[in-house]
Formats: C-alpha cells, sequence, structure tokens
C-alpha cells in the first residue's frame, strides 16, 4: 500500500501547478465552495493511478488544484465511503497521498442526522470530537511509516482551528453548534433505537464518512477541521423519514454560510 501512496504521489507531482498546504474534502453541504475554487488544474479521479472512484450521487469525482482565499489548496470534489465496497486503506488512500504531496491542514465537510434535541435542520455543527463506530480502523495492518504505531486522538480536531470558525462566524453573524460526530458504516440510515443509543454515548450526530479520514490525518500529522450540516433529525419526538434527496436539499440551504465560513478560514491561515 505504501508503495501505491508514493507512486500516486510521484504521479501528482509531476502534475501539480502549485504547491498547496491546504486541503479540502468536499464533502455533501461544500459544492458553493467548489465553485469559489479558482482552479488551475482538475483531475478526474478515474485517471489517476491507483485512486478509487466515487459512486455517490452529488459527488463530482475530481482531485483539483487552485487557490481560495489567496491561498494554494488542494480539492477532493467527492470522497469515499466504505459502504461502497472500499476497504478502509482505500477510503482513506487519498489523505495518504495528500500527506505525502506536502500537506499540513484539513478541513473536511459533511451531512449528518442530528441526535442532540436542540439542533433543528439546517443548523451547522463544528465537530469537536468523534465516536468511531466503524467495523474497521484505518490503521489496522502493518503501520505506515508516517506516524506512530498507536498514534493519540486527544485532540483530533485542532481547538485553534475551532476558536478561528467561532471567530468567523460570530463576525459575519451566522450561528453555529458545536457536537460530537459519530460514523458508522452505513449505508442505511439509523433507527430509532440506534439514534437514541448513539444520543446516550455522547454523539449530538451521526454520519457515514470523515472519522477514518480524520484518523489518518491525525496519524500523519496533519491538523483537521470538520463541519456538519444537520440535514436529518433523530431526536425523540422528532424522527423524520429521510431520503438522500433530502439530505442533498438541506446541505445545498446550509452552503452558504458553511461557505462564508470555510472561505475566510482558509484566508487567515
Amino acid at each position: 500500500m505504501y508503495e501505491k501512496i508514493l507512486e500516486t504521489a510521484a504521479w501528482l507531482k509531476e502534475r501539480m501547478p502549485n504547491k498547496p498546504e491546504t486541503a479540502i474534502v468536499l464533502g455533501t453541504g461544500l459544492g458553493q465552495l467548489a465553485d469559489k475554487i479558482e482552479k488551475i488544474l482538475a483531475i478526474p479521479y478515474r485517471e489517476i493511478p491507483n485512486f478509487p472512484v466515487s459512486t455517490v450521487e452529488g459527488h463530482h469525482g475530481q482531485l483539483v488544484f487552485g487557490r481560495l482565499g489567496g491561498r494554494d489548496i488542494m480539492a477532493m470534489e467527492g470522497r469515499f465511503h466504505y459502504y461502497e465496497g472500499y476497504t478502509m486503506k482505500e477510503v482513506t488512500f487519498p489523505i495518504r497521498v495528500m500527506y505525502e504531496l506536502g500537506i499540513k491542514t484539513l478541513f473536511v465537510s459533511n451531512a449528518a442526522g442530528g441526535t442532540n434535541p436542540s439542533f433543528r435542520i439546517g443548523d451547522i455543527m463544528i465537530i469537536t470530537d468523534h465516536i468511531n463506530f466503524m467495523p474497521e480502523n484505518p490503521l489496522h495492518g502493518p503501520n505506515i511509516p508516517t506516524g506512530p504505531r498507536f498514534p493519540d486522538m486527544g485532540e483530533p480536531y485542532n481547538n485553534e482551528l475551532i476558536e478561528m470558525a467561532d471567530a468567523i462566524a460570530a463576525e459575519k453573524g451566522i450561528k453555529v453548534r458545536h457536537g460530537v460526530y459519530l460514523a458508522t458504516q452505513g449505508p442505511t440510515f439509523e433507527t430509532p433505537s440506534e439514534y437514541r443509543m448513539f444520543a446516550r454515548w455522547g454523539a449530538d450526530a451521526v454520519g457515514m464518512s470523515t472519522v477514518p479520514e480524520v484518523i489518518v490525518a491525525r496519524h500523519c500529522g496533519i491538523r483537521c477541521f470538520g463541519v456538519s450540516v444537520i440535514t436529518d433529525l433523530g431526536t425523540y419526538g422528532k424522527l423524520m423519514k429521510v431520503t438522500h434527496e433530502d439530505v442533498q436539499k438541506a446541505a445545498n440551504e446550509a452552503q452558504p454560510r458553511m461557505t462564508a465560513i470555510m472561505e475566510e478560514m482558509i484566508r487567515r491561515l
């Protein structure tokens, strides 16, 4: 696996038009941010050696190099999920490549179901911690020599970046929540009993991504900032049927606020 990571990084280095230190995983809810990137080069995943290919509706499936907020950035338009049939090492392969390309800060976004009874659809939740409820840890197996065998996870989401996001949100009059994100395997949405269980565990939101990427990024020493848009509710008395189309609609409505915060954060790095 490590040889493939280095092979892919070398292939990209020959084509990179800039030298970004910041990367963004444009999950559900950040398509508008992609439109703000001054794109210099966009490479479809299918053209990149060893890269998986996103199969999820609404994910474009390309690696973008460009500028945002006056800074060089790299962005994934579409991520990979365990429920698509990929292994955890395939899901997190791009993060490993990012490290080899010199990335030092990673921004991740997702759509999530709210388990906190005070949340509302369309809320933006800054992720302060996570619970990994996926069936496999992406670090399982031989240790890749970019980090320790037993990496510390005391601060998976960088406190300085969280403080920056809070300040920017206050300046722009954008209401944000803080909370713990729990990751499941998917692709089924949660049952009422599962929602109640996750809430009792301390989760404020639940989704099907992000945590493996952050685990691998922290293993590599990359600092992380994560944000969820609450697209459905699983709290007692508010449980609602949900479809992928509902999730996309709610995420799209939150995009302007998410985009404003993320773009300004990148400007201030």
